[in-house]
């Protein structure tokens, strides 16, 4: 770590005087390094007279001069060599210390949620998250296991149910919204799937859990005996997903997590808009007592992009409800 050592008493205004314009700095580091004034104006964003004027008058200031121009190329001087050197360890020491100024200010977020949460809703969302608070670092830590908040580093968590775990609090994100998706190319091959009770004839996906909700709960609403359907298990949401967009058979589409490939056409729902579930959805969790600024932040932003999702997916609803 470097250490940093100021005088206490304030520097003298004739010594501020003496001090360069970092304007001039700027410019005289890019054009050293580069031997170009146009390679340093377009580093910098700015013309190759600005850079010039720039030198000159940095070279007034110091009664030197740093360059040796000819008609197409430029080269330093002996005394713009030595300075030059000076100018970059200068500029080195500026970017550790701002650094680590950053590093000291900034916080750290650790999460526990469902990766299919993550990577289908949470991730192209968070970036709104991250530019209004971009010093607040995220570990997300995938997992489906109830957080005990009071033996982890975890400081909220996702979960996906009905709520009613003990020892934290719960708070809706959104209801579930469920109803069977393939792939076109799947639709095609098996054109028979027009009536609920058709999905007890084909290849049903669904991830293991140890509570099942989503082919349970739309059974019970819909009234269709699936004892004898075919089930291919597997090991999470994420890989039904890639398996149903595959064609590899009729998954139960989560509406939260499968908005972007309905909307895109890679996967569609044969048998009609989804249905609402009654008390299954997503749930932030958070221990009970006072939290923290960040943990605050990070809830109540969720809750308003849950809150604009609810207010999507309502108007989608309504377009099918129109076309049925």
């Amino acid at each position: 770590m470097i250490r940093y050592s100021f005088p206490k008493q304030s520097l003298p205004y004739s010594y501020m005087q003496r001090f360069p314009s970092l304007l001039g700095l700027r410019a005289f580091e890019a054009a050293g390094r580069l031997s170009s004034f146009s390679q340093a104006a377009c580093e910098l964003s700015v013309t190759p007279s600005a850079i010039s004027h720039q030198i000159r008058k940095l070279e007034d200031e110091l009664g030197t001069a740093l360059f040796r121009r000819s008609t197409r190329t430029i080269t330093l001087t002996d005394a713009g060599e030595t300075y030059l050197q000076t100018v970059k360890q200068a500029f080195a020491l500026l970017t550790e210390g701002s650094r680590h100024i950053r590093q000291s200010t900034r916080t750290s977020l650790r999460i526990s949620l469902l990766a299919s949460f993550a990577s289908n809703w949470l991730m192209p969302r968070l970036d709104s998250f991250t530019e209004a608070y971009p010093a607040i670092d995220f570990r997300l830590d995938p997992s489906v296991e109830l957080t005990n908040f009071s033996a982890s580093d975890n400081q909220l968590a996702i979960r996906y149910g009905r709520g009613g775990w003990p020892e934290v609090e719960a708070r809706c994100l959104m209801l579930e919204h469920l109803a069977p998706v393939c792939s076109p190319a799947f639709l095609r091959q098996h054109p028979q799937l027009r009536e609920f009770s058709d999905v007890a004839a084909v290849n049903l996906l669904m991830a293991n859990a140890k509570m099942e909700y989503e082919w349970r709960a739309w059974s019970r609403m819909t009234g269709v005996n699936l004892a004898s359907a075919r089930i291919t298990p597997l090991r999470d949401y994420n890989i039904v997903l890639q398996a149903a967009l595959a064609g590899q058979g009729v998954a139960m589409g989560r509406g939260a997590l499968i908005a972007e490939h309905l909307q895109s056409g890679r996967l569609i729902e044969p048998l009609g808009p989804a249905i609402p579930m009654n008390g299954i959805g997503y749930w932030v969790l958070t221990p009970h007592g006072t939290l923290s600024e960040e943990v605050t932040m990070f809830r109540n932003w969720l809750i308003t992009e849950a809150a604009s999702f609810k207010h999507f997916q309502q108007r989608a609803d309504m377009r099918d409800n129109e076309h049925l």
